[in-house]
Formats: C-alpha cells, sequence, structure tokens
C-alpha cells in the first residue's frame, strides 16, 4: 500500500453503589460470547499479501494490519505487530488487557524501526486496526487508514478516523467530499507503526450491546465499499452466520479489481446474562463496596 501515533485514552471510572438492602446485595454480571469470521486475500494485482489477521478471543483482541515499505519490508512489518500482540495472554480486565496492548505495540514498533536500519531502504511499517473487548466494553486502537465500523440496531457507523492526507485535507476545509473522492494522494497516510520513535494511534472506547456486529478491515476492501453498501449487506445477514458475508466482502472486492491485499475480520457479540447470586444477611465487611 502506498501508505505516519498520538495516544489518546478516555479516563476510567470505577464506581462502586451500595445496595438498597445491605441485608438482600444482588450481585449479576453481563458477559458477552463471540462470533467471528475472517478472510485476507493478497488481491488481483499484489504478488505479496502484507497483511495480516489477529484473533484471540480468549483474550478479547483482534487484529487488522497493513503493511508497506515493499518485498520483505512491508509483510514484515504487519507479521511482527501480530507476532508481538499474539503473546498478550489473558487480561484481567479492560485497563490490563490496553496495557498489554500497547506495550507490545511498542515492541513492535522498535523491531520495525530496527530492520528498516538494517534494510537501509528507508521507512517501513504498517497500519492497525484493533478492537478490544473486555466484560461490556470495547476499544477501538488505530493507526493509519485500517478500519473499524460497528453495526447496531440496522445502522453502521464507522468507528475510526482515517490518518490519511485527504482526510486531513477535508478535516481543514481545504477540499470538498466530491473532490476527495478522485483525489491524486488519496492513500497517503499519515501514520503507520514503525515510522516514528513511539507508536503513534488514536482510541475510541464505547459500551457494547447485544447482536453489535464489527467489522475492522484493510483498506484493499474499503477501496471498493462505500458504508451504506456495507449497512445493507450487513441488514441482509440478519442472525445469520458470518462466514458468508466474509466471502461476499472479499471476493467482491476482487471482481471490482483487487488492487490490494484486502483483509476483513467480522465479529459478533452476544450478550450472555449470568444467573443472579443473592447475598442473605448483613455483611458488615462489604459495606459500601456493592
Amino acid at each position: 500500500m502506498n501508505d505516519d501515533m498520538h495516544t489518546q485514552e478516555s479516563d476510567e471510572t470505577v464506581v462502586f453503589r451500595r445496595p438498597r438492602e445491605l441485608g438482600k446485595a444482588m450481585l449479576s454480571e453481563a458477559l458477552f460470547g463471540f462470533e467471528f469470521a475472517t478472510r485476507s486475500d493478497v488481491g488481483c494485482v499484489r504478488k505479496l499479501n502484507e497483511d495480516s489477521t489477529l484473533e484471540l478471543p480468549e483474550a478479547g483482541l483482534w487484529v487488522v494490519a497493513d503493511g508497506m515499505g515493499g518485498h520483505t519490508a512491508g509483510d514484515f512489518a504487519s507479521q511482527t505487530i501480530v507476532a508481538e500482540l499474539e503473546t498478550v495472554g489473558v487480561p484481567a480486565g479492560a485497563l490490563d488487557l490496553k496495557s498489554r496492548f500497547l506495550e507490545r505495540l511498542t515492541r513492535a514498533n522498535s523491531r520495525i524501526r530496527a530492520h528498516a536500519e538494517q534494510l537501509g531502504t528507508g521507512a517501513i511499517g504498517s497500519t492497525i486496526a484493533a478492537l478490544l473487548v473486555q466484560q461490556d466494553k470495547f476499544a477501538a486502537i488505530w493507526s493509519g487508514d485500517s478500519r473499524v465500523y460497528r453495526f447496531r440496531g440496522g445502522e453502521i457507523a464507522q468507528v475510526t478516523r482515517d490518518h490519511t492526507e485527504v482526510q486531513m485535507l477535508l478535516d481543514n476545509g481545504e477540499i470538498t467530499e466530491e473532490e476527495a473522492e478522485n483525489w491524486p494522494r488519496k492513500n497517503v497516510i499519515t501514520r503507520a507503526i514503525g515510522v516514528t520513535d513511539q507508536p503513534e494511534c488514536d482510541m475510541v472506547q464505547d459500551t457494547l450491546m447485544d447482536a453489535d456486529i464489527f467489522l475492522i478491515c484493510s483498506d484493499g476492501l474499503t477501496e471498493y465499499f462505500e458504508a451504506p453498501e456495507l449497512q445493507d449487506l450487513m441488514r441482509a445477514v440478519g442472525h445469520g452466520p458470518l462466514e458468508p458475508l466474509c466471502h461476499v466482502l472479499v471476493e467482491t472486492a476482487l471482481e471490482r479489481g483487487g488492487k490490494d491485499n484486502t483483509s476483513v475480520i467480522l465479529l459478533r457479540c452476544r450478550r450472555k446474562k449470568l444467573p443472579d447470586f443473592e447475598a442473605a444477611g448483613a455483611y458488615p465487611e462489604l459495606e459500601g463496596l456493592l
């Protein structure tokens, strides 16, 4: 890909609520299960697939990375990101997962920069679009133009915002949406892992809802799809399996030209309600904690 992280985090707040009746505290927690499908294709033009994907449901982590820098470079960058993140383990919660994620992403960033120095052929790097899920919360962390979308209640929303030259010009009011469609440097990115001393990412956090579907993809897909068409396809899948939709997305991108590698992860979140636990009696040691 012809494809440069400012880390933005929201404050985490832990709230302890006193029960209405200390003698009868009702404890319940909503958890989520996951259905997911993934596919990555080299496309119709490239000889090498520089995309890499990672699916770790036990950690609550899904990743698409799109490498840049040519043969022996772009694929190294994306594979290095995935190899580091693959060691994330099982986190204790959302804060722990974010900490582990960013620590490993920083290591990957250093390894990519060291490899670029050894090659001596200029900067190499990779975009990243990651979805982190713990309990009933999610965080999208990204750098570059790989994207995360969320489909909820029949409507699709782009969670991430491209780090591209054309998006920067749009944000500054220097070009119109119409001009952006045919901008000659449309695919030039302004952030990527491996091109700066420290990784530069943005992050969005929100709450999960039952039946949320997330699409994580490289620009090899979004080159050929606008949000309304993606929305129609997701409406059509309903509560059915995700594998057929994953297949349709990639095959359609190939039919429309397949100029770049194309990678897709589809993830559906299903709420699982644990049975309520009733603690009868008075427990002074728990006062103020429930």
